[in-house]
Formats: structure tokens, C-alpha cells, sequence
């Protein structure tokens, strides 16, 4: 079922012009962590752990493998696909919560090592809703004419921040990235219609208190164990459920559709029991929802975009399909798109 208008986005602006992905790529570490190598540093089971979040397994970064590296490789798959060199990329944006250093920006460390030296270069942090913002952000320049080719990257070196000692967090998450290129093809509608949305009211649910202005890193915040993340894991299910739900609903309504238009809905990749959440008050099938977070875990900004472009490489999506996108993070945050692929 195709939506009925044509991107009103590309009716108000200046040239008219629609934003597709015209490739994706994905990276994760060779290191795996599973469930049973866990049970070997924390109290916890496969059971245990398989039965709360869906989580068999999660790769692991080497310790001088960094978030731009991960997403430098990402890049160059999705590069391929797209059949564009890095002289021709105008734009790098990474979406993540965990760069190379608070300065510079990771997109110019990967800028460096891809050799787009034409490309401006900055970072977005909206944690695990980055690459739906990075998204919506790339897309602006593509349709507006400022740009032909944006590459958005999201990437998450999430090991560095985990404490390993925390039962409740450490099994949740995983490290990897998701790239895509963002182009006008002429022909498509791309990129439909997408909404952000914040609650800053809701911050402390899920953070990383130290390492900024606000808590800078002495001896005493190590040793506290400010420098790891943090969550309200009931809290956040509860939230993440009705921000994915609402986004979902909106960017579904602005199409005219429902859900039985979308060919692949690709939720967050956080916990089985939020995807199954979503699935039901959305009333998706079992066929349209796609997961892996069985193979990866949580990898934050770089989750939907590591399984959306699995589920394209696995056949899963094709030219003309109309996919779903919907996300939820730190912030709190959460964002839902439609694509026609």
C-alpha cells in the first residue's frame, strides 16, 4: 500500500527534492561475549539473563579498537553499496554517546580515515535514538540542495562505559556500527516522514553522571563509579513502551497507513519484552517485526542501524518496500521514521 501524498517536505522546499538511503553497511567487533562467559564474571544465568532481555550474546570491542574505527567500518560497506567514494561525501555525521574523546568529534577521526576530505564533519548525542536524529539532521541538508551526500553513522564502543560488576547493566549491552548513505534518487520518496521527541524531566532514568562539567573525573568519582552507566531499568521499560508506541503512531498517521502497510518494522534493539510490547499495541506480526538483539544486545545509536542493514543484505527489504523505524534513549529520547525503500 503506498502512502497517499508525496513527501510534503519535498513539496515546500525550494528544489523538491526527496532524501533515499541509498546504501547501508554494519560492523561489529570479532569478540563475542555470551551468556555463559558472563556467568563466569557476575552472578547471573544464560536463564536468567535469556528469559529478561532475549539476549544470547554481544560483541566486544579489542582494547585498541575504537568507536571510530567501528564506524569507519560501517562506512565503507555502506560506501559500496552506494557506489560513492569518499571524495564524494559532503557530510559525516556520527550519532553516539561513547567517542574516541570528548574532543575533536569522532566524525572528524573517521573523516580522517576514510580520506573524505571534503566532508564537514560534526557528532550528535541523543544516545540509543542518535541515528533516527542523525537521520532527520542528513536528510535536511540532502533535500534542501546544500548537499548530495551525507554519510550518518551510528556507533557505540558501549563496553567502555559498562560496569562490568553490575549484573543488571553489564549483560544488556554490546558494541558495534550502522552506517547509511543518504542521497536524492530521483523516482523514490526516501525518507517519509520522521518526529523527535525529548523529555529532559526524565534524565536521571538512564545516564552516565560522570565525565562532564557537572562531574569532572577525580579518584573519588572513579571510585564511585561515576563513569559508568546508569538505569531505572522499570522506569525505562515503561517509558521506552509508551514513546515508541506514541512515535510510531504518529509518523504512521502523517503517511495516512497503518501498520499492515509496513513491510519491516525495526524497533530499537534494547529488550525482547519492549519489542514485544511494541509489536503487540501496534499490532505488527511476527513477520514484519525484525530482531537480532539475540546476536548484538543493546548497541545503543548503532542497534536499528546494524539491523536495518541486515534485514536489507537478508532480503528482507526491497526497492519500493515501506519500512518503519522507532527508537528510544537516554534523554529521555525517542524518534520514529517511515521509509520507502
Amino acid at each position: 500500500m503506498t502512502p497517499k501524498f508525496t513527501n510534503p517536505r519535498a513539496k515546500n522546499n525550494f528544489q523538491g527534492r526527496t532524501c533515499s538511503i541509498t546504501g547501508v553497511g554494519s560492523y561489529v567487533p570479532e569478540k563475542i561475549l555470551t551468556n555463559a562467559d558472563l556467568e563466569k564474571m557476575v552472578e547471573t544465568t544464560d536463564e536468567w539473563i535469556t528469559t529478561r532481555t532475549g539476549i544470547k550474546e554481544r560483541h566486544i570491542a579489542a582494547a585498541n579498537e575504537f568507536t571510530s574505527d567501528l564506524a569507519t567500518n560501517a562506512a565503507k560497506q555502506a560506501m559500496a553499496m552506494a557506489g560513492v567514494n569518499a571524495e564524494q561525501i559532503d557530510l559525516i555525521i556520527v550519532a553516539t554517546i561513547t567517542p574516541d574523546m570528548p574532543f575533536p568529534n569522532t566524525a572528524c577521526l573517521v573523516q580522517r580515515k576514510l580520506g573524505a576530505k571534503r566532508a564537514a564533519a560534526f557528532d550528535i548525542e541523543a544516545a540509543c535514538s542518535g541515528f533516527i536524529f542523525a537521520l532527520e539532521i542528513g536528510q535536511q541538508f540532502v533535500m534542501s540542495g546544500t548537499h548530495e551526500t551525507v554519510l550518518v553513522i551510528g556507533a557505540e564502543k558501549l563496553s567502555s562505559i559498562t560496569n562490568w560488576k553490575d549484573r543488571n547493566t553489564c549483560v544488556l549491552f554490546g558494541d558495534g556500527a550502522g552506517a547509511a548513505i543518504l542521497q536524492h534518487r530521483p523516482g523514490s520518496q526516501g525518507l517519509l516522514t520522521v518526529t523527535m521527541g525529548s523529555d529532559g524531566n526524565k534524565a536521571d532514568l538512564l545516564s552516565m553522571p560522570g565525565g562532564g562539567s557537572a562531574c569532572p573525573a577525580t579518584p573519588e568519582s572513579v571510585a564511585e563509579g561515576m563513569h559508568f552507566l546508569r538505569m531505572d531499568g522499570k522506569e525505562t521499560f515503561k517509558n521506552a513502551v509508551q514513546a515508541m508506541c506514541g512515535a510510531a503512531q504518529e509518523v504512521l498517521r502523517r503517511c495516512e497507513i497503518d501498520v499492515t502497510a509496513i513491510k519491516c518494522v525495526i524497533p530499537h534493539q534494547a529488550n525482547q519484552r519492549i519489542v514485544d510490547a511494541v509489536s503487540d499495541r501496534l499490532k505488527a506480526t511476527p513477520e514484519q517485526m525484525f530482531v537480532n538483539l539475540h546476536k548484538y544486545g543493546n548497541t545503543s545509536a548503532a542497534s536499528v542501524a546494524i539491523a536495518l542493514d541486515e534485514a536489507v543484505r537478508e532480503g528482507k527489504i526491497q526497492r519500493g518496500d515501506l519500512v518503519l523505524l522507532v527508537v528510544f534513549g537516554a534523554g529521555l529520547t525517542w524518534g520514529a521514521a517511515v521509509i520507502e525503500w
